[in-house]
């Protein structure tokens, strides 16, 4: 055996296909049974497609980069279940592109957020996130608050995220403005944006115009809060 190491060691055309051989093994074993996800997701009740409004702001998020301090994956452990809540689920992130699990918390996992605090809260909490927690590292993110939210394109984003599995629907797509704008008026008629996304928080549009802020706040508000975890079969923890 020391003397087939000793050859292999020693040819470097050798060495390098016996990597590559167990590279490729390694990335079949991760791979292929993505083309099975269907069969590996259980389907939770509950779960469904971002609303316009959350979508756009989780797409600020994205790009203001919080998933590099906040993780939003709860590991079955003993620990972070009565910190943070029921382990996640992978239902909950099957819309998801990319999915924000995260592998960082400089600040607290935000998979159970939504209806934590209250909009008010969040709204001061992303102005000057040490006037609720004097500890934060966090930085203001006042800025989102001035910046008029660009949604004239959002039907397209529903549309984009159809095209890797999404379940919106024409309708969906239809709406998607009536939606987004609906669920940033608290005066308006909520009925068919709550049909077609049950569980849509309604922000209060603290300014004439739909704000960056506002979808940030959408999305911070529904995370966690689709599932009800009583029709959740219970497993045992730190396995």
């Amino acid at each position: 055996m020391a003397f087939r190491h000793e050859v292999l060691e020693k040819n470097a055309f050798l060495l390098l296909v016996a990597a590559l051989v167990t590279v490729a093994i390694g990335g079949m074993v991760e791979i292929i049974p993505q083309f099975f996800i269907e069969n590996t997701i259980e389907p939770v009740k509950g779960v469904r497609p971002y609303s316009p409004l959350e979508l756009a702001g989780r797409n600020i998020y994205i790009r203001e980069g919080c998933y590099l301090c906040h993780s939003q994956q709860i590991r079955a452990l003993r620990d972070e279940v009565e910190r943070y809540g029921h382990y996640s689920l992978a239902a909950e992130s099957m819309y998801d592109h990319p999915f924000q699990w995260g592998s960082k918390r400089i600040g607290p996992d935000l998979a159970r957020v939504g209806g934590k605090y209250s909009n008010d809260w969040h709204y001061a909490h992303l102005r000057n996130p040490q006037s609720v927690v004097p500890e934060s590292l966090m930085p203001s993110y006042a800025f989102l608050e001035e910046r008029p939210l660009d949604y004239a394109h959002i039907a397209d984003d529903l549309i984009t995220n159809r095209k890797v599995g999404v379940p919106y629907s024409d309708e969906d797509v239809k709406n998607a403005i009536a939606d987004l704008e609906a669920q940033a008026d608290p005066n308006a008629d909520h009925t068919a944006l709550l049909k077609r996304y049950p569980k849509a928080v309604i922000v209060p549009k603290n300014g004439q115009t739909i704000s960056e802020m506002d979808a940030l706040v959408a999305y911070l508000q529904m995370l966690g809060t689709l599932v009800d975890f009583k029709d959740v079969p219970e497993e045992s923890l730190d396995r």
